[in-house]
């Protein structure tokens, strides 16, 4: 007896590898995966300026890293004593503007040279409902939680969506031909717009993303069904944390499993192996840290770092 639908997944090329470069941007998802890829030691760096969910959001702000913009004063505005951006995630915000400037531009400065030697992007998004900042006309990366009437809720439409995304690949593709793109949707479920809301913004986004991909006929840009993966074969609401909304360990750990099978190379397993030990060496809480045999395990601890290093110098422990 089939209890089980599974998602047939195929190996992409080119592969991740431990010589690859890995940017991921969008929405919390990304985050999930890239502390696996973070925590595996693979050259990665995810959400720059913080959780974005919104494919315009996701454009303007991949817009500016292609293009080196940086922040000016007119981007900024004070809000509860401190100084933020609708454009990015609420992580990023201080007491002093011209502090927030900086690092803001600091950000783009960095990201900017990165963007043009990536391999893989991995852009997730979270929702096509986005919201319309109504001084500015532009829908925001994050309110902030400034009053409700300073905006209104929008539901972007698939040739919209669409549009953002062909904004995108055609940017990414100007400065860097050669990366390989990756679209997924998060699984994750935006209920706080309703039940319903939440599938007509999730079909809105595959739609567009599905239209997208076959528009452009290139086999560097494609998509990862993590989405169809938690409807289909994570069937159970025991794959939620207890908000129903975000997805547990498990689930999370079951994702990477079929990322890990369809988008890194098999070669990268061995070393994969070494990095575990290590990391779960170095999360070891001893009962008597000065004991001879602890001291012992630290050293060896030490040698594999050490080893492991020096073939990939990149590895920081």
């Amino acid at each position: 007896m089939k209890l089980q639908t599974q998602i047939p997944l195929k190996q992409h090329n080119p592969l991740i590898d431990y010589q690859s470069k890995v940017l991921l941007i969008g929405s919390c998802f990304v985050d999930n995966i890239g502390q696996k890829l973070d925590y595996f030691k693979f050259q990665s760096q995810s959400n720059p300026f913080g959780v974005l969910f919104h494919p315009k959001a996701l454009e303007r702000v991949i817009t500016r890293i292609i293009r080196g913009t940086g922040f000016t004063d007119k981007d900024l505005f004070w809000h509860k004593e401190r100084w933020q951006s609708l454009e990015v995630h609420s992580s990023y915000s201080d007491t002093d503007k011209d502090r927030l400037r900086a690092k803001l531009n600091q950000k783009i400065a960095l990201q900017h040279n990165n963007v043009k030697e990536v391999s893989h992007i991995v852009i997730t998004l979270g929702t096509a409902w986005g919201y319309m900042h109504l001084k500015s006309q532009a829908i925001v990366g994050n309110c902030h939680k400034l009053p409700q009437n300073h905006f209104q809720k929008h539901l972007s439409t698939v040739a919209e969506i669409q549009n953002n995304l062909q904004h995108i690949i055609k940017g990414i593709r100007d400065v860097n031909p050669d990366a390989t793109i990756i679209f997924t949707i998060s699984p994750i479920r935006h209920l706080k717009d309703g039940f319903v809301e939440n599938q007509r913004s999730k079909a809105h986004l595959i739609a567009a993303v599905h239209q997208c991909v076959a528009t452009f006929k290139d086999a560097k840009i494609t998509y990862f069904p993590s989405y169809e993966i938690v409807m289909d074969e994570l069937r159970d609401y025991r794959f939620y944390g207890e908000d129903m909304i975000h997805l547990t360990p498990m689930a999370i750990g079951y994702i990477w499993e079929r990322f890990s099978f369809s988008w890194l190379d098999p070669k990268t397993k061995e070393i994969m192996e070494k990095v575990d030990t290590i990391q779960r060496g170095l999360s070891h809480r001893p009962f008597d840290p000065n004991g001879a045999s602890y001291l012992a395990f630290k050293e060896e601890l030490q040698q594999k770092i050490a080893y492991i290093s020096e073939k990939y110098p990149h590895m920081q422990f």
